[in-house]
């Protein structure tokens, strides 16, 4: 019989860098992700995104919270999943594009960083500590927000445009993956 526990006790652990937690983790929450993910899998590479969510979770494992109800982060998870994979279909098609896969053609499947470096919490900490203040301030109440406030509010609440906020996000995130791909981390899908 498979072991039932709350997966919010793993994340102690993770925000303390223990890679093993974090794959005990997707051990448990990757299908669930991938499968909320299914309305889009014609639209956008699904893959892609669970990976970015993951990443995500590994970031903002340090601050999170539990709300009293069990499996917190699943459900952090799964929402962070959906709005990437929004954010990622609007952009696609302001850019006029689609994006879909054939049967007939291999996907290529990244290599999840994690699983290669168990020491990704301090490279990613160590980019992150390299930005700009203003960078860092965006980026910061971007992922405090966790998807629950829209770009232009969280702009207001810093007293920027919300071009001004979408600028030093994008910037914040290029440099954030530019210093990572310096030392040997490519984010999937070229992700910035």
């Amino acid at each position: 019989m498979t072991e039932v526990f709350d997966l919010d006790a793993l994340v102690p652990a993770i925000a303390s860098g223990d890679a093993g937690a974090f794959a005990r983790l997707l051990a448990h929450a990757e299908s669930p992700v991938r499968a909320s993910l299914r309305p889009f899998a014609t639209q956008l590479d699904t893959e892609a995104v669970v990976q970015e969510a993951f990443l995500r979770i590994w970031q903002v494992a340090p601050r999170f919270s539990p709300d009293g109800r069990p499996h917190g982060v699943l459900r952090l998870a799964v929402r962070i999943a959906k709005n990437l994979a929004i954010d990622e279909t609007r952009r696609l098609k302001r850019a006029g594009r689609t994006v879909s896969t054939s049967d007939d053609e291999p996907l290529e499947v990244p290599v999840d960083p994690a699983e290669l470096d168990p020491f990704l919490r301090a490279r990613i900490v160590d980019c992150y500590e390299k930005l700009p203040p203003r960078g860092a301030l965006c980026l910061n109440a971007r992922m405090d927000a966790q998807g629950g406030a829209s770009d232009a509010t969280i702009a207001a609440d810093l007293g920027m445009k919300t071009n001004t906020f979408l600028q030093n996000v994008t910037r914040a995130r290029k440099a954030v993956a530019d210093c990572l791909r310096a030392v040997g981390i490519e984010l999937a899908g070229g992700a910035a």
